[in-house]
């Protein structure tokens, strides 16, 4: 297993319920652009109001840590632009690689503290900086209420011009977390609409579907409400509510890719955070009024009644017609052959 990363004790603790409810709660929020501190900080007063309420399990929006730079085009244009954008945009992006964090590090174990001191699972949605090759990933981050970082999903493939700021993962990260709370996986936005990629984790006996994600769009509620009825599973969307003002000011950072600059009061995510049943039931949300958090008690009962009718990887299934071969080694650019650690 991977330096920095454990796994989850499931003899630990008292038998569980057969059918057993569990508090979960989605947190709508913005990050602190361009300074991680401050947004790690935040996070966990948002941990502490999410563990007053109950909550053993805590879901955060995608890249919360690190930033979700809307509204930048990092100085790209098919083709080459002016010298002088380019410069710009390579600056903002230096400035944005700063803000993301290794994996683990110094924050990571900030993070591993937060959820140990409130008892809680956390999920938590980061820009992962990775290798010498300086590539930034869009990863999913879980950690235990032991205070152990328990590993990462990173974004298989980036949305759209995302793909200029972040590397696609592989299959190794295609995790599931078998805890006490339930099994309990990840992934990021539209990585939810890539059928394989939900089936990979269906496969696996997926309980509670954790998606942290930057879309607002009204169809966003029903890709969700359906992705949770068709794996039978509960399906906790997180997303941030900002405004211009959460940004830097003009020159700093400019909304290069709007038709003009947004007012500092300006609405840019209007959140849309839910929390979904197998069934395809809302619990909670959609959130669009600001930041805040929603909170839910998912009875497990509902898995069991929901896939009574569907089971996508049970009896709902057609191995002799359809079969899905998931590649979940890790796939590395330069393999060395050498017996010797250097």
């Amino acid at each position: 297993m991977e330096e920095g990363f454990v796994e989850v004790d499931m003899n630990a603790g008292d038998e569980p319920a057969a059918f057993p409810t569990v508090r979960a709660t989605v947190v709508q929020a913005s990050s602190v652009f361009f300074d991680t501190p401050a947004t790690i900080e935040k996070a966990k007063k948002l941990i502490a109001d999410a563990a007053e309420q109950g909550a053993q399990l805590v879901v955060f929006p995608e890249v919360f840590v690190g930033g979700f730079p809307r509204g930048s085009d990092f100085g790209v244009t098919i083709g080459g632009p002016p010298q002088a954008k380019g410069r710009k945009g390579k600056d903002l992006f230096c400035k944005y690689y700063a803000s993301a964090i290794d994996v683990p590090g110094p924050e990571t174990n900030r993070l591993a503290s937060f959820a140990a001191e409130y008892n809680v699972y956390l999920v938590m949605g980061a820009v992962e900086r990775h290798g010498h090759g300086r590539t930034l990933y869009n990863t999913v981050l879980f950690f235990s209420p032991a205070g152990e970082l328990l590993g990462r999903h990173r974004k298989l493939v980036p949305t759209a011009l995302e793909r200029v700021l972040w590397g696609c993962g592989d299959g190794s990260t295609l995790s599931l977390y078998d805890t006490p709370i339930g099994r309990v996986g990840a992934l990021v936005c539209w990585e939810s609409k890539m059928p394989l990629a939900r089936a990979a984790l269906y496969g696996k006996g997926l309980e509670i579907y954790c998606v942290p994600t930057a879309d607002d769009s009204d169809l966003w509620q029903a890709s969700v409400r359906h992705v949770a009825h068709e794996g039978g599973c509960f399906l906790l969307s997180a997303n941030q509510f900002c405004r211009r003002k959460d940004y830097p000011p003009p020159p700093e950072y400019a909304f290069t890719g709007f038709d003009e600059e947004p007012k500092p009061d300006d609405v840019l995510c209007r959140g849309g955070s839910v929390i979904v049943s197998p069934s395809g039931a809302v619990l909670a949300g959609p959130k669009y009024d600001g930041e805040g958090l929603l909170t839910a008690d998912l009875d497990f009962s509902e898995i069991v009644r929901a896939k009574f009718d569907f089971d996508v990887v049970g009896h709902s299934s057609r191995p002799e017609v359809l079969t899905l071969v998931v590649k979940d080694q890790p796939q590395v650019p330069v393999v060395y052959t050498s017996a010797s650690p250097n």
